[in-house]
C-alpha cells in the first residue's frame, strides 16, 4: 500500500508538471500574436535603400525586407506610402515620392505600381499589409524648389504651416480635413490592405521658441473652446471621419494608429504614468489615444516605447502597464525601437537580450496582443545575436495576427481539397474559395512524432497560403519533410478580418 501511494502521488506530480509544462508552452509560443515592422520609406530609411536605386533593385531590396521577416515568423509590414504629401501609388491627388525616383512628381521607370506591387508581394509570403501615411506632414525642409509643381503646397498654399523646418497641413482645416480623408478614400478603395495606419505626427513636436501658427483658423473656427482642447477636437474630428470612411467602403480594413508612448505624465494628471516624457500626445501633439479608444474610432493602436526596460524617465515596463491597464474597446500592440540596438547612449540597448526580455514581459499582459518594431533595417543583416535568440525563442514558431476586437464572427464555412497529387517530393491539391465570402488565406496544419493533428499548436503550422488576387483557387504544394510521414494534414479558412474556420481534415492516403 506504501509503494502504491508513492507510485499514485508521483503520477500525479508528473501529470501536473506536464499540465504545467505546456501552459508555459501556450505562453512562450503564442499561436495568436501580432508581429509587425515598419517600413519606412522617407528620407530612405528603411526602402529604397537610395531614391536613384533602378526598379529591379528597389524590387529586389523590398523582397529581402519580407524574407528576412518571414523567415523570422513576423505576420505584418506596415509599409509608408505617403510621407510629405507625396505618394509611393499613382495618384493624382499628389506627387510621386522623391524617395521612390529621385525626383518629386517623376513616375517610376520602368513604369509599375509599388503599393499594388507591394501588396501582392506581401500577401504571398502572409503578411498583413496595413498602409502608413503621415497626414499632415508636407514637406521635410523650407526648399520648396524640389518640389513637384503638382504639390499641394502649390495648389493650396492657404492650407500649410511653416514649423520647425518643415511644412505642416493645418489640421483645423476643413477643406484640409476633406482632401485628406479623399486621399485615404483612395487608397482603400483601389487597393487591396489590410489596414490603414497613422502614426504619431498630428499636431508637430514643440519647437522651443517657435510658434505654430494657426490663429487664424481658431478665430474663425475656434467654438469657444480653449486653443489646446480645439486642437485636440481638430485630430478627433479627423480619426473619426477617417475610421466611419474606412468602414463605409471595406468593413474589413482596420484603422490603427502608432501613438508616441506617453499619453500624459502623473505629474500633471493622476491618470497618467510614471514617467518624466518631456513632450506628451495630450498636451503637446494634441492626440488623445484614450478618446478614439472611448469612441471606439479605431481598431488597434501601437503606441512607441521605444525605451528600455528600466528607463529611468519612460520605463518600457511602467508603460507597459499602464497601457494595458487602459485600453479598451481595441487591440493593443506595443513599438519596439529596434534601430537603438547597439546604436543609443542607453547602454541598456548593447545588451541583446532586451528585445526578447521586452517581448516576454509583453506576453504576460493579457490586454496586449504583439509588439511592431522600428524599424526593418535593425533585423536585416544586422544585430544577428538578438534575430538568433528570437528564432530559436520567441518567435520559434508562426503566429496568427489577432482578430481586432470589432470584426470577431464565427465562421461558417470550412475548405474542400481537390485534385489531390501525391508523390514523393510534395504533395498538391486546389482549395477553391467560397462564393460571397473574403477569404485571404488557406492555413495548414500537420503533426509531428505521430501526436493528433492539433490547430491551436502553432508548432504544426507548416503553410499559409494566399489567394492571388484575380483568382479563387488556392493551390497548396506541401514538401514532404513538411509531412513527416503523416497520412493526414489539416486546413482551415483565414478570412479578410483575420477570423480562422474550423479544421478540414485532409486525407493524404492514395
Amino acid at each position: 500500500m506504501k509503494n502504491y501511494k508513492h507510485s499514485a502521488l508521483l503520477i500525479c506530480f508528473l501529470i501536473f508538471s506536464f499540465l504545467n509544462l505546456n501552459a508555459q508552452e501556450l505562453i512562450k509560443h503564442p499561436k495568436t500574436e501580432f508581429r509587425g515592422v515598419w517600413i519606412a520609406t522617407v528620407v530612405n530609411i528603411d526602402w529604397p535603400k537610395t531614391s536613384k536605386d533602378s526598379v529591379a533593385k528597389q524590387k529586389a531590396d523590398y523582397i529581402e525586407i519580407l524574407d528576412t521577416y518571414q523567415k523570422l515568423n513576423y505576420n505584418a509590414v506596415i509599409v509608408q506610402i505617403r510621407s510629405v504629401g507625396d505618394a509611393f501609388y499613382p495618384t493624382k491627388l499628389a506627387p510621386w515620392s522623391k524617395y521612390l525616383t529621385g525626383k518629386e512628381g517623376q513616375a517610376p521607370k520602368p513604369y509599375y505600381d509599388p503599393l499594388e506591387w507591394m501588396i501582392n508581394e506581401a500577401h504571398r509570403r502572409g503578411f498583413e499589409f496595413h498602409a502608413w501615411m503621415n497626414p499632415y506632414r508636407a514637406a521635410m525642409d523650407y526648399n520648396t524648389a524640389i518640389l513637384s509643381p503638382e504639390h499641394d503646397f502649390f495648389k493650396y498654399p492657404e492650407w500649410m504651416i511653416k514649423y520647425g523646418g518643415k511644412y505642416y497641413y493645418n489640421p483645423a482645416l476643413p477643406e484640409v480635413q476633406k482632401h485628406l480623408l479623399t486621399i485615404v478614400d483612395e487608397v482603400v478603395q483601389n487597393y487591396d490592405i489590410d489596414a490603414m495606419h497613422f502614426d504619431d505626427y498630428f499636431y508637430p513636436y514643440k519647437v522651443a521658441g517657435e510658434k505654430f501658427n494657426d490663429t487664424a483658423a481658431f478665430i474663425q473656427y475656434g467654438k469657444g473652446m480653449s486653443i489646446e482642447d480645439w486642437r485636440r477636437d481638430n485630430v478627433n474630428t479627423f480619426v473619426k471621419d477617417v475610421s466611419v470612411s474606412i468602414k463605409n467602403l471595406k468593413p474589413w480594413v482596420q484603422f490603427g494608429i502608432s501613438p508616441f508612448g506617453v499619453w500624459r505624465n502623473k505629474s500633471v494628471d493622476p491618470r497618467g504614468s510614471d514617467t518624466e516624457a518631456g513632450q506628451t500626445n495630450y498636451d503637446d501633439l494634441y492626440a488623445d489615444p484614450l478618446a478614439w479608444m472611448d469612441n471606439k474610432w479605431i481598431d488597434y493602436l501601437v503606441p512607441q516605447l521605444y525605451w528600455s526596460m528600466d528607463h529611468p524617465k519612460a520605463s518600457y515596463s511602467k508603460l507597459l502597464k499602464w497601457w494595458s491597464e487602459n485600453s479598451s474597446n481595441t487591440a493593443i500592440y506595443i513599438g519596439n525601437g529596434t534601430y537603438k540596438i547597439n546604436a543609443d547612449s542607453d547602454k541598456r540597448w548593447n545588451n541583446p537580450l532586451e528585445i526578447p526580455n521586452q517581448i516576454d514581459i509583453t506576453r504576460t499582459y493579457k490586454n496586449v496582443q504583439g509588439n511592431a518594431y522600428f524599424s526593418a533595417k535593425g533585423f536585416v543583416n544586422k544585430n544577428q545575436k538578438v534575430t538568433k535568440l528570437l528564432s530559436e525563442n520567441q518567435y520559434k514558431y508562426p503566429a496568427l495576427p489577432p482578430v481586432v476586437p470589432a470584426a470577431v464572427k464565427i465562421m461558417v464555412i470550412v475548405p474542400t481539397a481537390t485534385n489531390l497529387i501525391v508523390d514523393p517530393i510534395s504533395t498538391r491539391f486546389s482549395v477553391k474559395s467560397p462564393m460571397y465570402s473574403k477569404i485571404r488565406y488557406v492555413m495548414v496544419y500537420a503533426s509531428s512524432f505521430g501526436l493528433p493533428i492539433d490547430i491551436s499548436n502553432p508548432s504544426q503550422i507548416i503553410e499559409k497560403v494566399a489567394y492571388e488576387s484575380n483568382s479563387d483557387i488556392a493551390e497548396i504544394v506541401i514538401p514532404a519533410y513538411k509531412l513527416d510521414k503523416n497520412t493526414t494534414c489539416a486546413m482551415t479558412f483565414i478570412d479578410y478580418f483575420g477570423n480562422e474556420s474550423e479544421a478540414t481534415i485532409v486525407d493524404l492516403k492514395q
